[in-house]
């Protein structure tokens, strides 16, 4: 086994740097392009949950939450070696608003999805696990 073992770090070692990027480039991008896909902003009905003057509200600040969380998980990274301290703020930050967008899309948007199988097979639980791996872990 350490054979294989050692194989694989061998091929695993010169990349290893890129294996945060993998997460942060996906869970931005994704995070990005949702709330991008809200645009524009004249939304008056985003699903029965979010209707009339409130819910029109509600839809404009989790489509900049969205927007804004997604780039700050990516501009977090590459302020990661120019200015350490902010950029793990950022990264922090964002993760921490991305957990709590998904919060609420789970328990609002799916909440008949709660601890089923569903809920284990979307996107959302896993956009909620990798906000908060960011909102816990930063850049460090």
């Amino acid at each position: 086994m350490e054979k294989i073992n050692n194989f694989f770090d061998g091929i695993a070692n010169p990349i290893r740097g890129v294996a945060d990027w993998l997460l942060r480039l996906g869970l931005g991008i994704s995070f990005f392009l949702h709330g991008y896909g809200k645009l524009p902003l004249h939304i008056t009905d985003n699903g029965k949950w979010l209707t009339g003057e409130f819910g029109t509200l509600v839809a404009n600040l989790i489509t900049y939450g969205e927007i804004l969380a997604g780039l700050g998980i990516v501009v977090g990274g590459l302020l990661a070696k120019p200015m350490a301290e902010l950029g793990h703020l950022v990264t922090r930050m964002s993760g921490g608003a991305v957990g709590i967008i998904m919060i609420g899309a789970i328990f609002i948007a799916h909440s008949d999805w709660l601890i089923t199988k569903k809920l284990f097979m979307s996107e959302q639980i896993f956009l909620f696990l990798l906000g908060t791996y960011f909102a816990i872990k930063g850049n460090r």
